[in-house]
């Protein structure tokens, strides 16, 4: 859903055979995006969801985990993603059928030793399809296929292209854990199959990621917790720039509230940690979801 998918060709220049994952060893999707309610399908009808963030990566990682000697490295990635995503009322297999896209706006900062690289636009965005499924009042979780499309401008000698020059597949798995008063969990995990990118050759690994959420439920519309984002890539790279292959967890503070009259915001500040063949960065995200 991204993104913030740009990103990751922003930060090429100043990793070099340090990331792994073509585009600096970051993918497709912003890691850390989704919080509270991302497996429960809402009922039938058409809804808005905008997504805001600011992502800031001050070092890059190697294969050990040790940092990397880049010079005056900075990047600052600025993204509002408007989401349309449409609950048909028609079911397939026994769920809910519903559609969804997301169209990224992205402006992108980058620094390496005396160079300094900005652009600003559309990213790559994202088409899908989903099946959700109510398995009892609180819990709910939907199965769903992403494709995210080369839209967004690249150029191999830019770090700061708004697109990975990419087309990837990404079968998704969404669970929430919901109630008003009491624990709240909610696990999103994607996996990532890219094609190559025709400009350079380079095909990046197969990656499993997943963001997550546990927080409280007050009984008052708010639930407060912890959350975050884990990704480890388990295919090779292939192609001439191929490297190591990558990881990275994060964790922080998430908040949701919801107003009982179908719209609701959430918050995350994540850090991350334990960061390989990557940089190492924090991403502040918030959510809105309103009923059109």
């Amino acid at each position: 859903m991204q993104r913030t998918t740009m990103i990751a060709p922003a930060l090429m220049l100043a990793c070099g055979a340090a990331c792994a994952t073509e585009g600096a060893g970051l993918g497709v999707y912003p890691d850390g995006l989704e919080n509270f309610m991302s497996g429960a399908l809402p009922p039938p009808g058409l809804y808005g969801i905008a997504y805001g963030g600011h992502l800031r990566y001050d070092s890059v990682r190697d294969g050990e985990g040790k940092r990397v000697d880049v010079p005056n490295f900075g990047v600052r990635v600025g993204v509002v993603a408007p989401r349309l995503v449409w609950v048909t009322g028609r079911t397939l297999l026994g769920g809910q059928l519903a559609f969804h896209a997301v169209a990224p706006l992205l402006d992108v900062d980058v620094r390496a030793g005396a160079g300094r690289w900005k652009s600003s636009g559309l990213g790559d965005m994202t088409f899908g399809a989903a099946l959700g499924y109510h398995a009892s009042p609180s819990l709910h979780y939907l199965v769903s296929l992403d494709v995210v499309a080369p839209t967004g401008r690249y150029a191999r000698d830019d770090p700061a292209s708004l697109g990975k020059n990419v087309w990837t597949v990404q079968p998704v798995l969404a669970l929430s854990y919901v109630k008003a008063r009491g624990w709240n969990l909610d696990l999103k995990a994607m996996v990532d199959f890219n094609r190559s990118n025709r400009d350079t050759g380079t095909r990046s690994g197969r990656a499993l990621h997943a963001d997550y959420a546990l927080g409280w439920g007050f009984g008052n519309g708010w639930v407060a917790g912890l959350g975050g984002h884990g990704y480890r890539q388990f295919g090779d790279d292939t192609g001439p720039g191929a490297a190591g292959r990558a990881r990275a967890f994060a964790v922080g503070p998430v908040l949701k509230y919801d107003s009982g009259k179908g719209w609701f915001l959430t918050a995350k500040l994540q850090r991350e940690f334990g960061v390989r063949n990557r940089p190492r960065g924090e991403q502040f995200h918030v959510k809105a979801v309103l009923p059109l």
